[in-house]
């Protein structure tokens, strides 16, 4: 995988690694339409806001079945700055991932992808330096305006930012709060929604997203119990493995 995530050293040197990456950005796609497996990525954070947990867990996308999955433990990687959220917990990200055994055909974000400030959000940055297919699909806006959509499952709405579509507004259960979706990398907004339609049969949020928020959490409460028997913090990628 392409590593051209080091961490910046300022928010000047990152919003520039941004807009540099964000030209390789392929928001056409039209990506995976049946991919035989989708990855989950989520990240929990301690309390004390000093310790993270990223997981990675891969899906059958027909059964929805887990197959795979790998978790990488640190420290935020960079301060708690507005647009550029995603060089926080790239580190850890990239480092389950490259633990996995099982490369996903999709990446699905608990995030944003176009839907950003200056469009490019966890979803672009992953899907550009890993190469994969990305989208992210977020429990609320970052920016944007929408009107509802329909009450019933599929229905949809345009997320805009001024004149410009950034996304979609998609009604996953009947009746239950909408979920907002954007293309990442390499993917069109039109698969980009049919695939997160494909991993709610059940539930609000993709099944993908679920299994990595409880794979984070868990590993976030294992590490956390074991600095406090330790007495001391480690520091960044002192813990993670495949499971």
């Amino acid at each position: 995988m392409d590593r051209d995530s080091g961490t910046p050293r300022s928010v000047a040197e990152a919003m520039a690694v941004q807009e540099e990456l964000r030209s390789r950005v392929d928001l056409v796609g039209p990506g995976p339409a049946e991919p035989a497996t989708v990855a989950g990525l989520d990240v929990a954070y301690a309390e004390s806001g000093d310790l993270l947990a990223a997981a990675v867990t891969v899906l059958d996308a027909r059964t929805l079945a887990v197959v795979d999955e790998a978790v990488g433990v640190g420290r935020p990687a960079f301060g708690y700055v507005p647009g550029l959220f995603a060089f926080r917990e790239l580190p850890a990200l990239l480092a389950a991932l490259d633990r996995l055994s099982t490369r996903p055909d999709l990446l699905v974000c608990d995030g944003h992808g176009l839907a950003h400030p200056r469009r490019f959000g966890l979803a672009c940055h992953l899907g550009v330096v890993t190469g994969l297919p990305a989208i992210g699909v977020g429990k609320t806006p970052l920016i944007g305006e929408w009107t509802p959509p329909g009450e019933l499952r599929g229905a949809w709405s345009e997320l805009r930012d001024g004149d410009e579509v950034v996304g979609r507004v998609v009604r996953t259960r009947d009746g239950v709060k909408p979920v907002f979706v954007s293309v990442g990398h390499r993917m069109s907004l039109d698969n980009a929604t049919a695939q997160v339609l494909a991993l709610t049969p059940r539930h609000r949020l993709p099944e993908t997203t679920r299994a990595a928020d409880r794979r984070s959490r868990d590993a976030l409460a294992r590490a956390s119990s074991a600095r406090d028997d330790l007495g001391e913090d480690r520091g960044q990628g002192g813990v993670g493995g495949r499971r």
